[in-house]
């Protein structure tokens, strides 16, 4: 099935891993959770050989914790291994902006192995190194959101869903890199990552490096002076961005920096980078995950959402992270359903497993100004659909080119109600002053970067006397007319699909000093937001570029709370794909998975 896909050419390797490879041996086994019972469920049919280059993912979370339970692996050594891993690639990829002390991350990890050891259950994601984004707050760790004003601040507390991914054998190996308060779709928006024009006379610590002139020594990627960009890659091609705004968590799940992580998504930024990285992106449903300990953007919009290198992993960590909070107002009391009861064991799949499935391919996300290639891997993803038995129709949503200006205003607006509360006097830095508006303007002047800036001006404008009919109530009527019509769409069809972006990965710098193209790059995930719906991006395809082809994800969008039904038709639209293998370039040759 999808023959007409390419294979990611094996080109040369980037010199950054060890010889002996990353592997986890897998197997099948049960688990329960302590808030939601999850019966046996085989997912694949799992062997404890390696998987081969047209393998399925397998859910890493499952193996690690049947290898911790056999005593095949313990907790602290394969900590040491992810350590080691992010030492060797992070001087390239920039994924993360805080990173614990090794010590105490191995002490995490040996507690673990002691209570498996005294015979208690460690939890369903024992052992599991999860990344999280830097606007969602951490205890033991900084949370800056990525912005000056929150340079050093320490929360006394930790988001709710990272107390309930901590509280099921979770261990957070660090936070990631993002564009400033999440307001961008590069993260080079942050403003701890910049260009550097800093010459690197010798190779870094086993990444290679290119000859340049009398044999200076330097890493040539966006280097016209022998510099180092300090700006989060993308794992594929360093050269190119990993998205945004959740860029460093999908670059560190691609990248197997971690298993998986934690991302927010107000207006696509967990679902392009899952796109740009070749990863699973998951946007639940609003109100699915509590939002608190998320540094608000646009309240009504934000979403914390998952990345995995497998549905089956994302699916897990939604279950581990969902359910109603009393925390917080917004968060839904629906019932968490078993997601892993939804997968099917490969092995046990029929000649056509989505027969009856209703599929609607979204027809103004394939038109002029989507990347040929794009295009091309997502109708052949549509026609991987009608294999399993799916019927297909192209569907017209005239309301959807309103989205993307409509989410702009709404956005902004609300941002520059909540970002009001950064004033240099309850947390974050202060700029001394001996007049009141001084201290506030210029906190805020020298704490915010240019992006942010922006965003809360023309956020203030469309709230402003005068012009708030005009623009910000008009667009909450838009956004009626969007939830409508997915409404409508949904009646029709099971599932809607699309791409997950316009195009492939951006180069660095290419998008940076045009704001409006950037913003564009949103029109496929805006809508979603929206109108509060679930959506599931999984890699499907690769367009030509890079040193090993650039993933394409494709968007499957659901009906509110069915993200049941998006894990089932994503998981099996995954173990079903031949000839594509989503590893990058920089671990293929030492990751089976």
């Amino acid at each position: 099935m999808l023959s007409t896909l390419q294979t990611p050419r094996s080109l040369s390797r980037l010199s950054l891993l060890p010889s002996k490879p990353f592997l986890l041996p897998s197997s099948t086994f049960a688990f329960n959770f302590t808030s939601h019972t999850l019966p046996q469920a085989s997912l694949t049919d799992q062997s404890s050989t390696a998987t081969t280059t047209n393998s399925p993912p397998q859910s890493q979370i499952l193996s690690i914790r049947h290898s911790l339970l056999s005593r095949q692996l313990s907790a602290a050594d394969l900590a040491q291994s992810y350590l080691t891993r992010i030492r060797l690639t992070e001087p390239l990829l920039r994924s993360f902006l805080h990173l614990p002390d090794d010590d105490a991350l191995l002490t995490s990890a040996r507690n673990l192995d002691d209570r498996i050891a005294a015979g208690e259950d460690p939890g369903p994601l024992a052992g599991v190194l999860v990344a999280v984004k830097d606007n969602i707050c951490t205890a033991d760790m900084p949370s800056t959101a990525g912005s000056r004003i929150l340079e050093g601040y320490r929360p006394p507390f930790d988001a709710t869903a990272v107390k309930r991914v901590k509280e099921l054998g979770g261990i957070v190996v660090g936070k990631t890199n993002l564009d400033e308060f999440g307001m961008g779709s590069t993260t080079e928006a942050s403003a701890f990552q910049d260009f550097s024009s800093i010459c690197l006379g010798k190779k870094m610590r086993g990444i290679r490096a290119a000859s340049i002139g009398k044999g200076v020594l330097c890493l040539h990627w966006l280097c016209p002076t022998h510099g180092l960009p300090r700006v989060t890659a993308n794992p594929w091609d360093v050269s190119r961005v990993p998205g945004g705004s959740s860029g460093g968590s999908a670059a560190a799940v691609s990248a197997r920096q971690c298993v998986v992580s934690l991302g927010s998504d107000t207006g696509g930024s967990v679902r392009q980078p899952a796109s740009f990285c070749g990863v699973v992106g998951l946007k639940p449903t609003y109100g699915r995950v509590s939002r608190f300990g998320l540094m608000a953007y646009a309240s009504s919009l934000d979403a914390i959402g998952c990345f995995g290198s497998s549905v089956a992993d994302t699916g897990i960590l939604l279950h581990a992270i969902a359910g109603h909070d009393r925390f917080d107002a917004t968060s839904s009391k629906q019932d968490v359903p078993n997601f892993l009861s939804h997968f099917v064991p490969a092995s046990s799949l029929e000649s056509k497993p989505l027969k009856g499935l209703r599929v609607g391919l979204i027809r103004e996300t394939i038109d002029d100004g989507v990347d040929a290639g794009v295009i091309s891997a997502v109708r052949a993803a549509a026609l991987h659909f009608e294999e399993l038995g799916c019927s297909v129709n192209e569907v017209s949503l005239p309301s959807f080119s309103l989205g993307l200006p409509a989410y702009y205003i709404l956005a902004l607006s609300e941002s520059s109600s909540n970002l009001s509360r950064y004033d240099g006097i309850r947390y974050g830095k202060q700029i001394y002053a001996d007049e009141l508006d001084s201290l506030y303007g210029d906190s805020r002047a020298k704490g915010f970067g240019s992006e942010v800036k922006m965003r809360i001006l023309m956020g203030t404008y469309a709230l402003s006397a005068g012009y708030y009919d005009a623009y910000y109530k008009r667009a909450q009527q838009v956004r009626t007319i969007i939830r409508n019509s997915f409404k409508e769409a949904l009646k029709q069809n099971d599932i809607l699909i699309s791409p997950a972006a316009p195009s492939p990965a951006y180069k660095i710098g290419e998008k940076k000093n045009d704001p409006l193209a950037m913003y564009a790059g949103d029109i496929m995930t805006v809508n979603v937001n929206l109108a509060g719906l679930p959506a599931l991006v999984l890699p499907c395809g690769f367009v030509e570029g890079g040193p090993a082809g650039l993933p394409v994800g494709l968007q499957m969008i659901g009906g509110a709370f069915d993200e049941g039904e998006l894990l089932r038709v994503g998981h099996i639209f995954e173990q079903t794909l031949e000839n594509c293998r989503f590893v990058p370039p920089i671990v293929a040759d030492n990751v089976a998975c």
